[in-house]
C-alpha cells in the first residue's frame, strides 16, 4: 500500500488501537460496584485479555489450524 503521505499508515495503525477503547456509561444511582460488575463484564467480552495472551507468543498457521481440527474432533466426539 501506497501512501502519500508516510505518516497516514502509522495513524491508522494507532486508530486501530485507539477502537478498543471501554466506555462504561454510569448513572448517578448507580453504585461503583455496579459500574465495576458493568466494566468487568465489558473487558470479558471485548477480548482484550485474550488477545494479550494470544499475541505473547507467536502460533505457525499449521499449528492454529491443527489446534481448530483437533478442537472440532473433540467436540464431534462429545456429541456421539
Amino acid at each position: 500500500m501506497i501512501f502519500e503521505n508516510p505518516g497516514k499508515a502509522l495513524n491508522l495503525h494507532f486508530q486501530k488501537k485507539l477502537n478498543r477503547m471501554l466506555i462504561i456509561d454510569v448513572k448517578e444511582s448507580d453504585s461503583l460496584e455496579r459500574a465495576l460488575k458493568k466494566y468487568k463484564k465489558k473487558f470479558e467480552k471485548a477480548g482484550v485479555l485474550r488477545e494479550l495472551r494470544s499475541r505473547q507468543v507467536f502460533t505457525k498457521p499449521s499449528m492454529l489450524n491443527r489446534n481448530k481440527i483437533l478442537k472440532a474432533r473433540y467436540r464431534q466426539k462429545c456429541r456421539i
